[in-house]
């Protein structure tokens, strides 16, 4: 392979991702230590601290079961802020135009951005469009940032797991991929399986509010999925992880499709779930918490940190064994968002 290239891969979120980040992007750019990278920034003047992130999103198709590449963008971008804890304020909007896209087509993504933007108490307040040739892009893109507010003490970061703490995820996972694959191939399903894209800025809050300092570690598993989330936050920790597979929320619809397509769930990207590694007191009734929420209806515990290490991940299967967890290797679906 000529190292030389950048690949599909290089955007999974996985291991090639991580490659590109470690060796070339943020060495130049930045020097940020893997301890300190996150999803969101956490800047601090007078006092306050404030959150910002940025996004693309290339998903494709640009219209899916549960959603568009538009509302795609406004949830995506607050829950990058929602995941450090951040009370999300404003959104910046930049778009990618390929010259031929239709109006008919522009105006249901922008319609929906400003209704997910409006249901989330968050303002659009700046934005760039460019046009391309036709074959410089494909149809369109979008690139969105997003400013919030840390109004509350607690300090949540990727390297804040510790021993005992246990694993939550919010609901059921693999939603969002299954239900782009499904469309691009044009799969026909008997069960409707849909994008679960949604903002989890109010889930956070209710979060917060339940378990406080408890709290330790957001993130959301969108590219690389579940497993190479954990994966980030297990080697950002420096702590080692067991999961069970028979605790992990999947639908069964899902589970079919990906058993047909020869895809491992915890590999596939979610939009509206996130995961939490909370202190073992606070973890039970953090849960009870999570399912009054409509957000954190099927939430669960599916593992717990088992002490200090080097970032492995072991996972219990159902038929009594373990597993070992790696880092998503290449591409498994590209362009799920």
């Amino acid at each position: 392979m000529n190292k030389d290239l950048i690949l599909l891969g290089h955007g999974s979120g996985g291991r090639l991702s991580h490659q590109l980040l470690d060796e070339v992007i943020i060495p130049i750019l930045s020097g940020t230590p893997q301890v300190g990278q996150n999803d969101a920034a956490v800047l601090e003047r007078a006092g306050e601290r404030f959150c910002f992130t940025t996004d693309s999103y290339v998903v494709d198709p640009i219209f899916f079961p549960g959603g568009n590449i538009g509302d795609l963008a406004v949830n995506g971008t607050i829950n990058d802020l929602s995941m450090m804890g951040a009370r999300p304020l404003w959104l910046s909007i930049g778009l990618i135009i390929e010259e031929g896209f239709s109006r008919s087509e522009l105006v249901p993504i922008l319609a929906s951005m400003r209704q997910a933007a409006d249901a989330a108490g968050v303002a659009i307040v700046t934005g760039d469009t460019k046009v391309v040739p036709r074959g410089k892009a494909d149809r369109i893109f979008i690139n969105s940032a997003g400013i919030g507010i840390i109004d509350h003490p607690v300090v949540i970061h990727g390297a804040n797991a510790r021993p005992g703490d246990r694993v939550i995820v919010s609901g059921t996972i693999g939603d969002h991929g299954i239900a782009i694959m499904a469309s691009r191939e044009g799969l026909e399903l008997e069960t409707d399986i849909r994008s679960d894209s949604a903002a989890l800025h109010g889930l956070v809050a209710a979060m917060l509010e339940e378990a406080g300092a408890a709290l330790h570690v957001l993130r959301d598993p969108t590219r690389g999925g579940v497993a190479t989330t954990l994966k980030e936050i297990a080697s950002q920790s420096a702590v080692d992880l067991h999961l069970r597979e028979s605790a992990l929320p999947i639908r069964s619809a899902v589970k079919g499709v990906c058993s047909i397509l020869g895809l491992d769930p915890l590999y596939v990207a979610n939009e509206g779930k996130l995961l939490a590694l909370v202190a073992p007191e606070a973890a039970e009734r953090l849960v009870a918490r999570m399912r009054q929420h409509p957000l954190g209806r099927d939430a669960a515990v599916i593992g717990e940190v088992t002490g200090s290490g080097t970032g492995t991940i072991a996972l219990e299967t159902v038929a009594g064994g373990l597993r070992k967890v790696e880092m998503l290797a290449g591409e498994q679906l590209p362009r799920i968002c």
